[in-house]
């Protein structure tokens, strides 16, 4: 079915013109978000229960917990099963079962110096998933000992940091992305009062989305694309914790992945989807020699569509920007020619209301203290709102989410644009310093708007019942979250600030917290 005139404006709007290498895919194709961890690997485990013989399941991330228990159980409980159980009791019985880890790039050339970053981490959860032997089978060889590679291909600084799962059953693929890795302490959902950083409450709150139809394909190809390169790296060693070399690799592993499976077209009317990919086209080969070689069949400059996605689509903004991250602010790695800040202001100046959210507890892994200040990080402040004239400075806001981790990397526009991967909002997931995937769609229809109550019911910690939900629904009253002088003319000043205004807002707690200029305001 041909995309819709209104559709086919929405494209030209918010979306980069289609490629041979980034297709647009004008309803065909299913994109169905999620929200937190709970629901998803729910998902993702209903899947693999139905993985048999001939089948295939696919995983990449930044990291993956061998003994993560996809329904959130704890070793001991009842019921309780592994990660790597699962997939090698599946590997065992017939399905192609492969799972590429990010080795932390710069100890991936620093051979002497292995334990930085994930690194170490996932060289160990790579080891135990090659020696896995199903409890479920009566078998002595571990079905994962070749299927399990360490990724540290990339630039100097930078992580292969695409999350990917791939589920292939009797042909057809379902296919994840998002900011979602496969690890113990993903598995949570809103009020995010179950787990505790040290003796204080922490949540994780995340997303990823998923896709059937033929831009399932196309994730399947960036997979086998990575499956490629990771099996082709040196055998690298590594320091093992009680002395000794180990190899990073397996001497024999499967050197290259079948092409996926032609996808029918599912009924999606009103939707395009496209699925964007950032890559450096520059790799460390050997930091002793700093040797740097191409990246195998990218384009010179490297693979920036999700800064091109991006930057269009805030670009294309009439009413509202939304960006959920966990940083908002640059990392080493970056270029300043890859940064959304120009895109931000820009819209700012037409008018355009920019809402940013993000951490109020810092990702553990990143190190110092846990609280997060509130105040705008310095890029936002002398990037975005130190660089536009007072009076407009007000279409500009940041939130902090007090004990939250918000990993989400979400930008919603307009409720007819959205996009939801592993790319962070800084220049270096941008350029492809960390290489990134994510998957964006626009549409006529609800879906947008939809993902967008959800995400601000959740931040408001309210549930959404018939009489709330139209005030969510509707663009400019619920605006009016943000900043009261958003509220549409004749609303009640307490909207959204008093329990019961507008009607059917219950809120258990109050989370968002509003961030100052500087700390000195």
């Amino acid at each position: 079915m041909g995309a819709t005139a209104s559709l086919a404006a929405l494209e030209r709007r918010y979306l980069p013109p289609p490629t041979r290498d980034c297709p647009v895919f004008a309803e065909d194709s299913e994109w169905i978000p999620y929200v937190d961890g709970v629901d998803y690997f729910a998902e993702v485990a209903a899947l693999l229960a139905q993985v048999g013989a001939g089948d295939a399941v696919l995983v990449a991330g930044l990291q993956v917990s061998p003994d993560l228990d996809l329904h959130g159980l704890r070793d001991g409980d009842s019921g309780y099963r592994a990660l790597a159980d699962v997939l090698a009791e599946k590997a065992h019985d017939g399905a192609d079962v492969r799972v590429l880890l990010s080795g932390g790039v710069v100890s991936g050339g620093l051979t002497w110096l292995p334990g930085v970053g994930p690194f170490r981490a996932n060289v160990e959860a790579a080891r135990r998933m090659r020696g896995w032997v199903p409890s479920t089978r009566d078998t002595g060889r571990p079905p994962l000992r070749d299927r399990v590679l360490l990724d540290w291909s990339g630039a100097l600084i930078g992580s292969n940091h695409q999350k990917i799962v791939l589920v292939r059953i009797d042909g057809e693929v379902t296919a994840f992305v998002g900011g979602l890795d496969l690890a113990l302490d993903r598995h949570d959902e809103a009020p995010h009062d179950r787990m505790r950083l040290g003796s204080e409450r922490w949540g994780w709150h995340d997303s990823a989305v998923r896709l059937r139809g033929p831009a399932a394909e196309r994730v399947w190809e960036v997979y086998r694309y990575r499956w490629g390169v990771a099996a082709a790296l040196p055998r690298r060693y590594w320091m093992l914790s009680m002395g000794g070399m180990g190899v990073l690799n397996p001497p024999l592993r499967p050197l290259t992945l079948p092409a996926a499976p032609r996808q029918a077209p599912r009924n999606a009317p009103g939707t395009s989807v496209t699925v964007v990919r950032s890559f450096n086209p520059w790799a460390i080969d050997s930091v002793r020699l700093l040797r740097r070689v191409r990246r195998p069949g990218l384009p010179a400059a490297g693979v920036h569509e999700v800064f091109t996605t991006l930057s269009g689509a805030i670009d294309g903004a009439r009413h509202y920007v939304y960006v959920e991250d966990q940083y908002l602010k640059e990392m080493p790695g970056g270029g300043w020619r890859h940064t959304l800040y120009g895109p931000l202001r820009r819209a700012a100046r037409r008018g355009v209301r920019i809402v940013l959210v993000g951490s109020g507890k810092r990702d553990p892994a990143d190190g110092g203290r846990a609280d997060l200040p509130a105040v705008l990080t310095s890029d936002l402040r002398w990037r975005v709102v130190g660089r536009l004239p007072r009076e407009v400075r007000r279409n500009v806001v940041m939130y902090r989410v007090r004990d939250l981790t918000v990993h989400t990397k979400v930008v919603l526009v307009d409720d007819a644009f959205a996009c939801i991967g592993s790319a962070n909002f800084f220049g270096r997931s941008m350029v492809g310093t960390d290489t990134e995937l994510s998957s964006a769609l626009v549409t006529t229809g609800p879906a947008v708007r939809d993902l967008r109550v959800r995400l601000w019911a959740e931040h408001l910690r309210t549930s959404v019942d018939a009489e709330l939900r139209p005030h969510l629904e509707d663009l400019d009253t619920a605006l009016g979250v943000w900043r009261r002088d958003w509220l549409p003319p004749g609303a009640d000043p307490d909207t959204w600030r008093r329990a019961g205004v507008p009607g059917g807002f219950a809120p258990t707690e109050r989370v968002l917290v509003p961030v100052r200029y500087s700390r000195s305001t």
